[in-house]
């Protein structure tokens, strides 16, 4: 029965395929309702500030303009947050980051839209921007968040790290760097919101996470969850984006206070300023071996912004900790990471939370052993490769599926038939 239903090895059609094709698939950006409103958010163009006053009275008062709402206008709580609720939907204590969130705007078109977001006006009382780890840490650095710019802090530890040292033959030292990257998905940030049939609010969005998505909306508009639905619309890629909310939120709340249905579709500059980022990270890693290439100790020390807000930093954090070593048995590890708010993008979910960025610094270790040594790059690998049996950093035992050493040989086979 079961191969009867396998789709291994198997030519399948997709079950999207004929519409993607086609042209038909109905993506958020492209519903539209009856009696729609365009809506759009007034944005920060400060890193950090204080606001002294919001000028909102000549937008509310343009003809067209429906709805001109702050964070008074919030009937239920005004924090998100996708493990840790330390975003606004509406700023209403200080801005932490250039792009934050002061008002939404709905409008009966976008051309009247554009025009109300220019009649808004912004007083600043502004504060130093921290853009960088080291002053983020920094005795006199202005407080992002609560009372420390210390967002999270792990430890990793097994063996006797110390005494391992003494034992190797080859210590490498190396500083490794990775950037801050953006998703650049083909579909910006879009949803629109409405009252259905029976009265329920319905929010359709580019999402990975309605469930998610619903519980927030909910919280926001102090509703109970049964009385909101979020409905994933085709979504035009994500890769983590899209697991933090983005418009869901605002157009609720413009829905919330109209009565009719608002639809917001980010543009690329907007989606690409406030959207989650990749964590930069900057790791120092020390890692010693015997002449004849066998692992023996690992030290590892993070350091990465989370950006303003928490995003999926706490997830980061703690998967970039466990994957440290790489798929490499280490008997001897300690690793630390610091994460910091800092007044830059906000980082989140990006293919792999944490791991890519360790695996440049794992890799780059083996690497530089392996010429240190004068040993072939994938024989080391090889000699130290997770396998069946193998006891990883966190205490776990690998006791099945452990395909790395196979994966190596067929692609070292492969490597010298292409080349050959």
């Amino acid at each position: 029965m079961a191969k009867e239903y396998s789709v291994i090895g198997k030519s399948k059609v997709k079950v999207d395929g004929l519409e993607k094709v086609l042209g038909t698939t109905k993506f958020a950006s492209d519903y539209s309702l009856p009696d729609m409103l365009y809506g759009r958010v007034f944005r920060s163009t400060v890193p950090h500030a204080t606001v002294k006053k919001l000028y909102l009275e000549k937008a509310r008062a343009l003809d067209g303009v429906e709805a001109v709402l702050d964070y008074h206008d919030i009937p239920g709580k005004n924090r998100f947050g996708i493990i840790i609720k330390d975003e606004p939907c509406l700023v209403d204590d200080k801005i932490r980051r250039y792009g934050d969130a002061l008002a939404v705007v709905a409008a009966k078109s976008p051309e009247i839209l554009e025009e109300a977001l220019a009649l808004i006006e912004v007083d600043y009382d502004e504060i130093e921007p921290i853009f960088t780890f080291e002053r983020a840490l920094e005795a006199d650095a202005p407080i992002i968040h609560g009372t420390t710019n210390i967002h999270q802090v792990k430890h990793l530890e097994c063996g006797n790290v110390d005494e391992a040292f003494k034992k190797c033959d080859i210590i490498i030292e190396n500083v490794y760097s990775t950037h801050r990257l953006s998703h650049m998905f083909i579909e910006p940030d879009a949803g629109i919101a409405y009252y259905d049939d029976d009265g329920l609010m319905t929010v359709v969005a580019s999402t990975q996470n309605p469930h998610y998505d619903r519980n927030e909306v909910a919280s926001l508009l102090g509703l109970p969850y049964n009385q909101v639905r979020v409905i994933q619309a085709a979504t035009g890629g994500a890769f983590g984006g899209k697991l933090d909310i983005s418009v869901q939120c605002h157009c609720a709340l413009l829905t919330y206070h109209t009565r009719k249905p608002v639809k917001m579709v980010r543009s690329r500059s907007e989606s690409t300023m406030v959207s989650a980022k990749r964590h930069p990270m900057t790791i120092e890693a020390k890692t010693g071996a015997t002449r004849d290439g066998m692992l023996m100790a690992m030290e590892v020390k993070i350091c990465s912004d989370t950006g303003a807000y928490a995003s999926y930093g706490p997830a980061v954090i703690t998967r970039a900790m466990v994957h440290c070593t790489g798929p490499y048995s280490i008997p001897n590890v300690r690793a630390d990471a610091t994460f910091v708010y800092t007044n830059n993008p906000m980082s989140g979910a990006f293919r792999g939370f944490g791991v890519p960025q360790v695996a440049v610094c794992h890799e780059g270790q083996m690497n530089a052993l392996a010429r240190k040594i004068g040993m072939d790059p994938v024989e080391i690998r090889i000699r130290n490769a997770h396998q069946i049996g193998s006891k990883l950093t966190t205490g776990q035992i690998l006791e099945n599926s452990v395909g790395f050493i196979e994966t190596l040989e067929k692609a070292r086979e492969k490597a010298a038939e292409v080349l050959s």
